[in-house]
């Protein structure tokens, strides 16, 4: 082998440096490459770091799409700190205050979405009572995530991040309830 061919003159990306950009609306298809990461780094025993770095910038979108990508970070043995950039609304915000107690930043002027779910529904009476039955389901699940992000109570969750109306929040008031650690510049 010569000394070019064992050169390697590709450019370090951001995956190998454990950083994944998760840019956009919470989709199926959109955590699937994010959930990929997240295992694939986890198999990889030539990792050269000790956490991995999830950066976010979404309006949201599916939550059960936002809990898949949760449930595999929680299960991740690789800690994984999250950044929040621009903007981290709705399921986007679900999925950034999974990340690592201690290791949630945002950069200053990151605009923070807390508020309940919605979802529609039509049907006959049967269908309605078993997607009542779903939406309860999952607003429990949604509270225990804050509870176990944050360490609020159910009643200041509902209140204040929850209530029925959409809740705005500046980097240094969702640093207050818990939701972020750090307000700092990337660097």
């Amino acid at each position: 082998m010569t000394d070019i061919q064992a050169y390697d003159y590709r450019s370090p990306t951001l995956s190998d440096k454990g950083i994944y950009y998760f840019c956009g609306e919470f989709t199926q298809p959109s955590v699937k490459d994010a959930i990929t990461w997240i295992m694939d780094s986890n198999l990889d025993s030539n990792f050269s770091t000790d956490h991995l770095t999830m950066m976010i910038t979404s309006q949201g979108g599916d939550l059960f799409a936002a809990f898949a990508l949760i449930d595999v970070m929680r299960g991740s043995k690789l800690p994984i700190h999250t950044v929040g950039l621009g903007i981290i609304a709705s399921a986007g915000l679900l999925a950034f205050i999974a990340g690592e107690n201690g290791y949630r930043s945002v950069t200053p002027n990151t605009s923070i979405l807390s508020h309940q779910w919605s979802w529609g529904a039509f049907g006959k009476e049967h269908e309605l009572v078993s997607t009542q039955k779903q939406y309860d389901l999952t607003t429990k699940r949604m509270i225990a995530h804050y509870k176990k992000c944050t360490n609020l109570e159910e009643e200041i969750i509902r209140e204040k991040l929850l209530p029925p109306q959409d809740i705005w929040l500046s980097a240094e008031e969702a640093k207050r309830y818990g939701l972020v650690d750090k307000v700092r510049n990337l660097k």
